[in-house]
């Protein structure tokens, strides 16, 4: 409940979502510019992203149309990353976590970064269009939309549901991958895309209660400052339960053999026991850190599978 008034006093507080003016010219310096691409979260997609390339390809994918494919789909996940702190540089400010950043403390020129964000999106989306296919490039926009206008701009201020809205562009890299190569929509591309989003639920609210503090100080409605722990636990348990026959389909429509299925039901029932187990933890805080720690494991462990395995094949 001290959340709660808490989230409901900040919003009053901050209900004029108008950006404030950013300094007129830039102090930071080039580590700042890289700062807000994300790096990591853009290396950490594009393992995604060739993940579903070579098993799409069954390994037979050529180097040009790789490159092309990272490039592009890197160009259009940093468009998103530098929109993101644009928009975002109001609230940042008041997070520990994202104090510090560039535009949150006034190193950089906000309208710099805008048009950061809006050159690489051109020029990334013309690389796929051109250079990989059409196809792809439109469902990189598709997830650059949902991820700056659905879940930055509305949800993340408005509603629990903006995890949902990250999720959705969340699960994007890996079918930009598939389709790079398959240029089809197709059973395999809709079931990458279903694991992602399922694993992308129970990863970000781990995050999300590990992060509570922050999130209630700035304001940001996340489902554990806004219905608790339980609540929140509940929503992970189910994810990660539906995540096991996910992984059935992902075995049943794409190239992927026996050794991912071994592998992604061991570590998922692992992660449904430990997801379990929350329920009568007490230290949320820790758990919820070894929750976010067994996600990464399954996504790391998810893509090597696939990228190992179709080597292979």
């Amino acid at each position: 409940m001290e959340q709660m008034a808490q989230v409901a006093s900040t919003k009053s507080q901050r209900s004029n979502p108008v950006m404030e003016p950013g300094p007129l010219s830039e102090t930071g310096t080039w580590r700042d510019f890289v700062s807000v691409t994300k790096v990591g979260i853009t290396v950490a997609n594009l393992m995604t992203v060739f993940a579903g390339l070579w098993l799409s390809s069954t390994a037979q994918a050529n180097g040009t149309l790789i490159l092309w494919t990272l490039l592009g789909t890197a160009l259009v996940i940093m468009s998103g990353t530098c929109l993101n702190n644009y928009i975002d540089r109001d609230l940042d400010r008041y997070m520990e976590r994202t104090a510090k950043r560039a535009l949150a403390k006034g190193r950089l020129n906000p309208t710099t970064v805008m048009w950061m964000g809006i050159g690489m999106a051109l020029v990334g989306s013309a690389i796929l269009t051109f250079l990989v296919n059409p196809l792809t490039a439109v469902i990189g926009l598709i997830g650059l939309f949902d991820y700056v206008v659905v879940y930055t701009m509305w949800l993340k201020r408005t509603s629990t549901l903006s995890t949902i809205g990250g999720a959705i562009s969340g699960a994007v890299p890996i079918v930009m991958g598939w389709t790079a190569y398959s240029n089809n929509l197709d059973m395999g591309a809709l079931t990458l895309f279903l694991i992602m989003f399922m694993w992308q639920m129970p990863h970000t609210l781990a995050l999300s209660i590990r992060r509570s503090q922050d999130y209630g100080k700035a304001g940001i409605p996340v489902l554990p400052v806004v219905k608790g722990f339980e609540v929140t636990k509940r929503h992970m348990l189910r994810y990660v339960a539906a995540m096991i026959p996910t992984s059935i389909l992902v075995f049943e429509f794409t190239h992927a053999d026996l050794g991912y299925l071994v592998t992604m039901m061991v570590i998922g029932l692992i992660w449904l026991v430990h997801t379990f187990v929350g329920f009568f933890a007490q230290d949320t805080i820790r758990w919820a850190r070894q929750s976010f720690v067994i996600s990464l494991i399954y996504l790391t462990s998810m893509s090597i599978v696939f990228i190992v395995e179709t080597s292979l094949l």
